[in-house]
């Protein structure tokens, strides 16, 4: 008569090499659905929109750092879609992080593009570039003149 110990370490090492065990069931029109005992995956993809999103939001509003934002968000736009399609798949999570991420970067790119827009729009605007000139220049003679101010 085999002992317990060995019985048990037998079924241990049966159950890690067995395929995941899956269930059937009908659905109220009659389809088969298979259950699965593993727990479901969050799609890596999703994951990494999420935080592309978010990254890239914040390095938008800086305005500084608008232009790293603005790359970030496409990047994070593209996970987002993949990170939605993988979602679909039996066995993969994530739909609603993807979709956060998602929208995260689409604000990111929208943002860091208005920016953008505005910074050009105004910069290739001679009137405007003339009377930023002029504000410079007024400020300059009201400092004093002990300090001396490089000109470019």
């Amino acid at each position: 008569m085999p002992s317990s110990e060995g019985s048990h370490s037998s079924r241990a090492e049966q159950n890690r090499s067995d395929p995941p065990r899956t269930a059937t069931d009908r659905d109220e029109h009659g389809y088969e659905q298979r259950l699965s005992t593993q727990p479901a995956k969050t799609s890596a993809a999703a994951a990494f929109a999420l935080a592309l999103g978010v990254a890239a939001f914040v390095l938008a509003i800086t305005i500084l750092l608008a232009p790293i934002g603005l790359v970030l968000g496409i990047l994070g736009l593209i996970l987002g879609i993949i990170g939605i399609r993988a979602a679909k798949k039996t066995g993969i999570t994530g739909k609603g992080v993807a979709i956060t991420g998602l929208v995260f970067s689409v604000l990111a790119v929208l943002i860091a593009g208005t920016l953008a827009i505005g910074i050009t729009t105004f910069l290739n605007n001679e009137g405007a570039v003339n009377r930023l000139e002029q504000q410079i220049q007024q400020l300059k003679d009201k400092l004093p003149d002990q300090v001396d101010v490089p000109t470019p």
